[in-house]
């Protein structure tokens, strides 16, 4: 296995989205295009539901680990300011779609969204929810962080919707969360869970992520054990994606030396896995890990589990719009971000306009990649139709997925492809074989993390 990890540890793309967003076609992207590719999918089926994505970019400590786009600041005056620009952001959607939409999921991500005070969640969401209706089987969840998560953000956010919280915990070692700038005890980790049991949230999350700085073995044994005593419904088991030249200084606060190595991680990883597994967790895919009680295991078996910018879902909209600075909406047939400035991103929405600053529309190619790259990474296999097959350069796909095979990764028996239980690791690597856009054109190889 060493050897395997040696040999498949390359920079790739984690294909929360295809194409990856190096390559956008953006010279053959407009405001227009997207417009009407939202508006195809929505009239294509209204009663399907959409989800959005709501960043909320605010935290008060840079956290050297973090590699999502955010505003570090203090002042808390900014809040009101900002959702009420969110607010008619998504007006300008529901303009657009000319009817009340029915939202099915929301996810609340940032930054911190429990940085905003629980009023000024529920002010966001009860606007949200002038100009929607909710699907009975309406999925809403938030990421808090431990140290600032109070019971009044649980029951507000609880009253309004949210049945799933997500609590970023990373490691619990002094030393590594000196490292990353994220001094949070085990207890603060542990009321917060237990507020949400009390209150009725029917799945608590906990991100736990191994490969940082400083962290040993050890450190990762110590944490999974004191994670397995609050039996959280879903851990996600990241691999710290060390990218200082894509995210700034932020990730700079300790050298490279400091870091464990691919060996290590995967040592750490495979070890991690084990307790969870043996813990009564079950592998869903990729870094997910969910109890047999939670929807997301469920979703893996009935065939309904789904990948997006949000990561694994145990549902699926084809059109999830996303509002605030930098957020992806994805409209089936495309894909747009939000400009990252802050100060732009309200001049645009106040004048009217929608603050997208890139995007791109898939070719038939593209949708019948993307369609083969969600099955492998939420099933682990896929089939491919004749029709399709003819479409896009099978063959070159087959001579990409050649010495995976050799290496008892994939099994390909005529339209079948099938990740092995060896493979399941490396799955981002088994992607990157149907992603001929990158095999065409090599990326800058510091645009993406380590596969492993």
């Amino acid at each position: 296995m060493c050897q395997l990890v040696q040999k498949y540890n390359v920079p790739g793309p984690r294909y929360t989205s295809y194409p990856t967003v190096p390559y956008w076609d953006l010279e053959n992207f407009s405001g227009k295009l997207w417009k009407s590719s939202i508006l195809k999918t929505f009239q294509e089926d209204p009663n399907e539901g959409i989800s959005l994505y709501i960043h909320l970019p605010f935290c008060e400590s840079m956290c050297t680990f973090c590699g999502c786009h955010k505003r570090i600041t203090k002042r808390h005056e900014l809040e009101m300011p900002y959702l009420k620009t969110v607010l008619k952001e998504w007006k300008l959607y529901v303009d657009l779609l000319g009817a009340k939409p029915m939202i099915k999921e929301i996810h609340l991500g940032g930054g911190t969204p429990t940085f905003f005070s629980p009023e000024n969640l529920q002010f966001l969401v009860e606007g949200i929810f002038r100009h929607a209706k909710k699907d009975i089987n309406a999925q809403f969840s938030f990421e808090g962080h431990p140290n600032n998560t109070t019971k009044q953000h649980l029951q507000a956010l609880f009253d309004a919707g949210f049945k799933r919280v997500c609590l970023g915990v990373q490691d619990y070692s002094p030393t590594v969360q000196k490292a990353i700038n994220r001094i949070q005890p085990f207890e603060n980790v542990k009321k917060v869970t237990d507020w949400a049991r009390e209150i009725g949230y029917t799945s608590v999350g906990h991100d736990i992520i191994y490969g940082l700085p400083f962290q040993t073995l050890e450190d990762v044994k110590q944490t999974i054990t004191k994670t397995n005593a609050l039996k959280p419904d879903r851990i996600a088991f990241y691999s710290y994606a060390h990218v200082p030249w894509l995210k700034g200084n932020g990730q700079r606060g300790f050298k490279e030396e400091n870091l464990p190595s691919s060996t290590e991680k995967k040592t750490q990883y495979e070890q991690g896995k084990k307790m969870l597994t043996d813990s009564g967790y079950k592998d869903v895919g990729m870094d997910h890990f969910a109890l047999p009680t939670d929807d997301l295991y469920k979703a893996l078996l009935n065939g309904t589990l789904h990948r997006n910018f949000m990561g694994y879902t145990p549902s699926k909209t084809k059109l999830i719009i996303g509002l605030g600075v930098s957020s992806i909406g994805d409209s089936w047939y495309g894909f747009a971000q939000n400009v990252k400035s802050t100060e732009e991103y309200e001049h645009l929405v106040e004048h009217g306009v929608l603050p997208i600053f890139r995007g791109h529309i898939l070719t038939q190619e593209d949708e019948i990649i993307r369609k083969h790259i969600l099955n492998l990474m939420c099933q682990f296999q896929t089939k491919l139709t004749q029709e399709e097959k003819e479409e896009i350069d099978f063959d070159g796909i087959v001579k990409n997925l050649e010495e995976l095979q050799s290496d008892g990764l994939v099994t390909i028996e005529a339209n079948n492809i099938l990740v092995t239980k060896k493979g399941r690791p490396f799955i981002r690597n088994i992607s990157m074989a149907f992603d001929l856009k990158l095999h065409r054109k090599k990326p800058e190889t510091r645009l993406f993390s380590m596969t492993v």
